[in-house]
């Protein structure tokens, strides 16, 4: 590992740590380096896995084209889900586990099959999934105020935080991907509104291109793994006492609460 990476991964472990955010990384690793950004990433993945962390799944992020423009980039990126990431649908965020955080509505599906191959279709992808979730991703930044461009947000792990998944697992035979519609409310007020073709077009390419790269890089998505799919609309900021919920067609509901800090 180079002097930049390992620091780079000190910053942001050291702003994981402290509970304070840090100054972005994109001056250690340079701003457009990706693969310096992955290779931050993967230094704290495998720090974690030998903590005794369990990998759970992956999580996709900059699949809306306006955000990739914002950030320079022209695909999307990916994070690691561990299983202390999962909030149970309808509870508190653990606290004191987030700096900054927002929350987004997104399609989770969970596989029945491998995705490990070199070459891939959209095909594949449909044997593979076994259910369909609705989810809401909790995503947080390490870096102070958001500060970020694509080598920052990487190298967070794709600036993930917590996620939540829906009660209401259905075939995605049942549903149409693109054209469901979402609503996401923040203390019962409409909020965020949404649709599957949102996420790349549609949530399974999002998922085809997770595939791939993840076979690439040798972490292959497994039988059992959970993919957060990408956001079907705007990330909405959250605070402490709000509650956040979400309502995708064919999926049914989920929420989650943010504690209030003890005074």
């Amino acid at each position: 590992m180079s002097a930049p990476i390992a620091e780079a991964a000190a910053r942001l472990r050291g702003a994981e740590t402290a509970r304070k955010p840090c100054k972005p990384v994109r001056d250690l690793i340079g701003p457009h380096d990706v693969d310096a950004a992955y290779a931050v990433q993967e230094a704290a993945t495998e720090r974690r896995l030998a903590a005794g962390a369990r990998l759970v799944g992956r999580k996709i992020g900059l699949t809306a084209v306006a955000v990739q423009k914002q950030l320079g980039v022209d695909q999307p990126d990916y994070g690691m889900l561990f299983a202390d990431m999962e909030v149970p649908d309808g509870a508190c965020a653990p606290p004191g586990r987030l700096l900054q955080p927002r929350a987004e509505a997104e399609i989770a599906f969970v596989l029945g099959r491998d995705l490990d191959r070199a070459a891939m279709t959209v095909a594949d992808v449909v044997r593979a999934v076994d259910c369909a979730l609705c989810a809401i991703e909790i995503v947080d930044s390490r870096i102070e105020n958001w500060d970020i461009g694509i080598a920052d947000t990487v190298a967070d792990n794709a600036s993930s935080g917590l996620y939540v998944l829906g009660r209401r697992p259905t075939r995605i035979t049942d549903l149409d991907l693109a054209l469901c519609g979402m609503v996401a409310r923040k203390n019962g007020e409409i909020a965020s509104l949404g649709v599957g073709a949102a996420c790349l077009g549609h949530p399974l390419n999002a998922t085809l291109w997770l595939a791939t790269a993840m076979a690439r890089v040798g972490r292959p998505l497994k039988a059992g793994d959970i993919v957060l799919s990408g956001a079907l609309g705007p990330m909405v900021a959250v605070a402490d006492g709000d509650t956040f919920s979400i309502e995708i067609q064919g999926l049914g509901r989920a929420s989650v609460s943010f504690p209030r800090r003890a005074t």
